[in-house]
C-alpha cells in the first residue's frame, strides 16, 4: 500500500471540475483507490464520492492506493490537489 496526503490548495475548495480531473487521475491506476477527508474515506474514482467529501481549502486529504505501480498516479493526484495541476 502507498499513501500520500496534501492539503487542497485551490481556493475553491475540493469544487466539481476538480474532482472529475481529480477522477480523471485516479482512473488511471490498476488497483482501488481511497481518499479521506474530514474523517470520511470515498472511493477515490468516485465523482460523487469525492464530491461528498466537501473539502475547502486548506483541508488534508490523504490518498491510499493498493498497488506499489500506482505511485505514478498518486504523485498526480497530490500534485492536482495540491495546487500542481493548473485544472484544480
Amino acid at each position: 500500500m502507498i499513501r500520500g496526503s496534501t492539503r487542497v490548495a485551490g481556493e475553491l475548495g475540493l469544487h466539481l471540475r476538480a474532482a472529475a480531473r481529480l477522477v480523471s487521475i485516479t482512473g488511471e491506476a490498476s488497483g482501488p483507490v481511497r481518499i479521506t477527508a474530514n474523517g470520511v474515506t470515498v472511493d477515490g474514482k468516485s465523482l460523487l464520492g469525492i464530491t461528498s467529501l466537501l473539502a475547502a481549502a486548506g483541508t488534508e486529504v490523504c490518498i491510499e492506493l493498493d498497488l506499489e505501480e500506482d505511485a505514478a498516479v498518486l504523485a498526480a493526484a497530490l500534485a492536482c490537489l495540491g495546487g500542481g495541476d493548473d485544472d484544480a
